[in-house]
């Protein structure tokens, strides 16, 4: 069921499932809490009450927002963290990654553990010699023509892209929802929106975080020409011994979305036994 809360400048929108230690899980743009339900009853099995968001702009949370940075999503998930009763153990997939890492920063007493799926998290730089790359390119050209020009139809290429192996009939759902909510009013602009951020304010805050981190990073992620490296330099940049990366055979940018019992297990491992006692 949807449940709505009002923060300043807008309403998020979320549900939540199970009982025990927080668990809250936040999409990347373009996308809604939609991109966790093969995840949730796992988490909630496990013994956790997990609460998915939609984004500002995106899923059933309000379009009208005065400001689309990662700084700005972290105050709304603190604000959800807050309404539901931290401390959270907080999730956060691509945009959502480096929203996570500022959350964590700002508000320690309520993050326990952050999880970052495929982490815009650091400010990003392309070289020449990447770009021999092809699922890089392909993706590059798709992402680029979809912020743009507003398009549907290159933001589906995309997401193709970036499903690897992905079973095709599962897939087809899974974009044609996201197309009929892009196709309300608001939700292409909150996308193009995000898409004109920058990560350098989550990335100057990576040295701030006091919790443990887990990145989990997909092999054939077309958003970066060597996904490992990308998240071993997150990892590199928090403190000592806070950091971990995992990666995933075969996955791309959506491995929460695409092979969510994987991921489920990394984060399982992550928390520890006791988490859900916790």
């Amino acid at each position: 069921m949807t449940e709505y809360l009002a923060v300043d400048g807008g309403t998020l929108a979320y549900e939540v499932a199970g009982a025990g230690p927080l668990i809250v899980l936040a999409h990347g743009m373009g996308d809604s809490r939609e991109a966790y339900r093969r995840m949730v009853p796992q988490l909630v099995a496990a013994g956790h009450r997990v609460a998915a968001v939609d984004l500002r702009g995106c899923g059933e949370s309000s379009t009208d927002w005065p400001e689309w940075s990662r700084t700005a999503l972290a105050g709304d998930l603190l604000a959800v963290v807050r309404h539901l009763g931290g401390p959270a153990v907080l999730v956060g997939h691509s945009i959502s990654g480096g929203a996570a890492t500022v959350a964590a920063a700002l508000e320690p007493s309520l993050i326990t553990s952050v999880v970052e799926i495929a982490p815009f998290t650091r400010k990003q730089s392309t070289r020449i010699g990447d770009l021999r790359v092809r699922r890089l390119r392909r993706a590059m050209v798709r992402l680029l023509g979809a912020g743009l020009f507003g398009s549907r139809r290159l933001w589906r290429s995309y997401l193709e892209v970036a499903h690897p192996g992905a079973e095709p009939a599962a897939l087809a759902e899974r974009l044609a929802r996201i197309d009929a909510m892009l196709r309300e009013p608001g939700r292409m602009k909150a996308l193009q929106a995000m898409g004109r951020g920058t990560p350098a304010d989550a990335g100057a805050r990576l040295g701030e975080v006091r919790c443990p981190v887990l990145v989990v990073m997909g092999t054939l992620d077309p958003d970066w020409a060597d996904p490992g490296a990308e998240g071993a330099a997150v990892v590199g940049a928090l403190r000592p011994g806070l950091g971990r990366l995992a990666m995933i055979e075969g996955a791309g940018h959506y491995p929460h979305a695409h092979v969510p019992d994987q991921v489920v297990s990394l984060m399982l491992d992550f928390l520890g036994p006791d988490a859900a006692r916790a």
